[in-house]
């Protein structure tokens, strides 16, 4: 190959080489243990993250093992700092829809958790995610936010970081001038809190916008600031890019020696830090300068030895991750597996817990019905109790009713008695006067005959008088009364099946349905037998009586 071809073939394709190695083998040259041993981390742990520091499939093995521990125990913020690990190795690795998944789950957790400063970390991670994807406003919406909560922190240390990507952002779409507001923000920020190590990155940031202007001048100054920084800081990782940004900006301004020299130191460094990818860079710098310099042998030799040591690195990274990805297709599918089984458990446990529901629910129900019939059956024996007590009630009712009927009963019936043995005292007794009156009216009709006429005219009014007394009607209405108390409508029944009748009449009537004698009769209406036996016979025809039919009987059948 001719060794202007090689020179100008690693000068135009050096960005592009130096990204890829960025990418491949970024993680195992920047990552530091520090951020993922926290601080329960055992020795153990520790050592065995040191010892793997090389293989990324074996710390991918060590976090996500940390990682189900966090989650046995349900510690959520340290299973979210693991799965930020874990995002931030498959970033450097460049397995970016991967990190992106894990780098998300983290955000949830400290959002969740309110775990600020964790939050702006894992954001400022997805920033430069985002902008290696290139979703440029994606990643400036994430840097926003981070600068956010390190404002809200008081973190200086935090806010440079973000400054410095944000600075970044505007370089790559040459935004010069938003580019050196933000990286003098960080430089402020940096300086304030004196971190040289992140005063000295800035510096070197802001040298490279220089030399993308081609400000030759300014930029060494800035490298060299960064240069002195990272020498007091015994920073020797740093420092080598620093030496072959120092090497490259001499070299573009025709100071071919003095830019060979700080390849050379950055070749030293490297080779002290078994860097692969340092050496490879500052065989690839040594190789351009002596090719400025017309030493082509040298040149060539130098530049093969670039490529050998690019191509051992391309190797090496396509192994490491080949191994990262078959660790992460058996994490994933180990995943999957137990996801599959904790879905089966939870199906189970499910179905578990909806049969024991049912159950519960069957027998509730079942519960449900027996005490609805035992109450049921309660209350209806209770019911029955209730009329089997009010029929009691309603037979003692009833036998008292019935007492009463009967006593009130002997009551009317020892009335009745009483009245009829009034009836027929009084009936006696207007007999026994009217007999009496009917002697005296004999006797002094007697003396009426008699001869003696000085008393005749006396007499006689005294007979008048007797006579009118049995004619009186006054006793008659207290006999009616008594009677009508013993025979009871009696007159009323009597006037329905007849037409109108005299006061004799009723007397009559009255007396034969007390089963009086004819002779008894006469002599209570103080008539004769001859005129008793016409009243009967007019009685007979005014009650429209058959002939043949006993006047008594039909009397007393009323």
């Amino acid at each position: 190959m001719n060794y202007v071809a090689l020179f100008y073939f690693f000068k135009k394709y050096k960005s592009l080489t130096f990204l890829v190695l960025h990418f491949c083998c970024g993680f195992f040259c920047n990552f530091s243990f520090a951020q993922i041993e926290t601080q329960d981390h055992s020795k153990e742990n520790n050592e065995q993250l040191h010892n793997n520091f090389s293989r990324p499939d074996s710390v991918l093995l060590v976090l996500k093992e940390q990682y189900n521990k966090a989650v046995k125990i349900d510690d959520q913020v340290k299973a979210a700092q693991y799965l930020h690990q874990i995002g931030k190795l498959l970033f450097s690795s460049g397995h970016y829809p991967q990190s992106l998944d894990y780098l998300l789950q983290a955000d949830n957790i400290f959002r969740k958790q309110k775990q600020m400063i964790l939050l702006a970390e894992n954001l400022g991670t997805l920033g430069e995610l985002y902008y290696r994807t290139t979703q440029t406003s994606l990643a400036r919406k994430q840097f926003d936010e981070a600068l956010s909560h390190y404002q809200n922190l008081k973190d200086e240390a935090g806010k440079a970081n973000i400054y410095g990507h944000i600075g970044h952002l505007y370089e790559k779409r040459q935004l010069y001038d938003s580019s050196f507001f933000f990286q003098r923000k960080a430089l402020q920020a940096y300086e304030q809190i004196n971190q040289k190590d992140g005063a000295a990155k800035i510096y070197e940031n802001i040298g490279s916008i220089y030399e993308d202007q081609e400000k030759y001048d300014s930029a060494y100054w800035y490298f060299n600031k960064a240069y002195v920084l990272n020498k007091q800081q015994k920073n020797d990782r740093a420092q080598i890019e620093v030496l072959n940004n120092l090497g490259d900006v001499l070299r573009k301004t025709g100071r071919y020696r003095e830019g060979l020299n700080f390849s050379m130191q950055a070749l030293a460094m490297a080779e002290k830090t078994g860097e692969y990818y340092q050496l490879s860079g500052a065989y690839n710098d040594i190789g351009k300068g002596y090719n400025f310099l017309n030493k082509n042998d040298s040149a060539f030799y130098y530049l093969s030895l670039s490529r050998k040591f690019l191509n051992d690195i391309y190797s090496e990274e396509s192994n490491k991750q080949l191994a990262l990805l078959q660790t992460l297709y058996e994490i994933e599918k180990k995943d999957k597996e137990i996801e599959g089984l904790t879905l089966a458990r939870k199906t189970d446990l499910l179905i578990s817990i909806a049969t024991g529901v049912v159950i519960v629910l069957v027998i509730l129900i079942a519960g449900l019905i027996i005490s609805r019939q035992r109450l049921k059956i309660k209350n209806e024996q209770k019911l029955h109790e209730q009329n089997k007590q009010v029929y009691l009630t309603q037979n003692q009712l009833m036998e008292v009713e019935l007492e009463n009927k009967k006593l009130q009963e002997e009551n009317l019936r020892q009335e009745l008695e009483i009245k009829t043995k009034e009836l027929s005292s009084y009936t006696l007794h207007v007999i026994r006067k009217n007999q009496q009156l009917e002697d005296l009216q004999a006797q002094l009709e007697g003396l009426v005959k008699d001869d003696k006429r000085d008393q005749k005219k006396q007499i006689k009014q005294l007979s008048d008088q007797i006579s009118a007394g049995l004619s009186d009607d006054q006793h008659w209405e207290e006999f009616r009364g008594i009677f009508e108390q013993v025979h009871q409508s009696f007159f009323d029944r009597l006037q329905q099946q007849s037409g109108p009748l005299t006061s004799n009449d009723l007397r009559l009537i009255a007396l034969m349905k007390m089963n009086h004698t004819s002779s008894d009769i006469s002599t209570l209406l103080a008539v004769s037998q001859d005129s008793l036996r016409v009243m009967r016979h007019r009685l007979r025809k005014k009650l429209n009586l058959p002939q043949g039919e006993n006047l008594s009987n039909f009397i007393q059948s009323i």
